[in-house]
């Protein structure tokens, strides 16, 4: 595989309506706070309003003109997705860019969505899912970049059980909701290219980032799993396995922001295993990203999951 380094050059975004899930803390803040500088106008979508708030005093303390809208999604719940897209649709103002970047990562025992999906396939996918399709009249002429990850390795999905029913395993299920993420951004700019949507759609993966994704507070712990310790004593003693979040979000930047970057297409880190290394390449891909048949299969579940749907396309898997 041809994986070129990329150049990254955020240009003036002045003007640009960018919504970032997940923006109180670890990448998402990252990416908020680089987007505000070039400009952008930035929603950032939070589950908790305080720790929203407090996310963006920090940005504006370095960046005093920062222009950031802190609004309220659980995405766990599809009816706090609907009300925050309800949010938006009233404000009737285009969005440039939906950077689906939130993420629950490795709960120890099985948890459920208010909807009774297993957590991280129920808020990393079906979440993104249904608000990208309920947002999908704003985004016409846009860009939508889905945060993946460098566990997305599974060779299957297996569509009698995506909610993990029989028999739980944490990191296996984390794997299945951003294999199913990046499945969807695929089959998401096919069917926009199929349909005349506009709207462009790409992924990305930060690598291993230094972030609190393990931390628990994303699955209601107070203290930090034995993994997230572990995870973060290698910090210290391999930190060359590791980067920092203002090297973390290069890939996802790129995705979002460069007028290089294209639809259909997975962008990571460049060091080795695509895991550090900083800058920007093209990511290896996982095959069923590229297998059209199961892409829709999961696209009509996914439907079918969250009563949401789009505008009906064919050919598109």
């Amino acid at each position: 595989m041809n994986r070129p380094d990329l150049t990254l050059a955020v240009p003036d975004l002045s003007g640009k309506h960018i919504v970032v899930t997940g923006a109180n803390s670890g990448l998402g803040f990252g990416l908020a706070n680089r987007l505000a500088a070039a400009g952008a106008d930035v929603v950032m979508a939070v589950r908790n309003s305080t720790k929203g708030e407090a996310a963006a005093a920090q940005i504006r303390q370095a960046n005093p003109a920062a222009k950031l809208s802190v609004q309220v999604i659980d995405l766990a719940s599809l009816a706090s997705v609907e009300a925050f897209a309800d949010g938006l649709a009233a404000e009737g103002r285009p969005v440039d860019v939906l950077i689906a970047n939130a993420g629950v990562m490795t709960p120890p025992a099985r948890q459920e969505t208010s909807g009774g999906f297993e957590l991280q396939f129920g808020a990393n996918h079906l979440g993104h899912f249904a608000l990208t399709g309920r947002l999908l009249p704003l985004l016409r002429g846009g860009r939508v970049v889905t945060v993946s990850s460098i566990a997305a390795t599974q060779p299957k999905i297996r569509f009698d059980d995506v909610n993990a029913v029989n028999g739980y395993k944490a990191m296996y299920s984390y794997g299945v909701a951003k294999l199913a993420q990046l499945m969807f951004a695929f089959e998401l700019d096919r069917r926009s290219r199929a349909g005349g949507w506009g709207i462009t759609s790409n992924g990305a993966h930060p690598g291993l980032s230094k972030t609190n994704l393990l931390s628990g507070a994303s699955y209601g712990l107070d203290k930090p799993t034995l993994s997230s310790r572990l995870t973060q004593l290698t910090w210290k003693l391999l930190p060359f396995m590791w980067l920092e979040v203002d090297e973390g979000i290069k890939p996802t930047l790129y995705a979002a922001v460069s007028p290089d970057a294209a639809g259909a297409k997975y962008y990571g880190p460049r060091g080795l295993y695509e895991t550090a290394g900083g800058g920007v390449t093209f990511a290896k891909l996982p095959p069923l990203t590229l297998d059209e048949r199961t892409c829709g299969e999961l696209w009509h579940q996914s439907e079918t999951l969250t009563g949401v749907t789009f505008p009906a396309v064919e050919p598109a898997c």
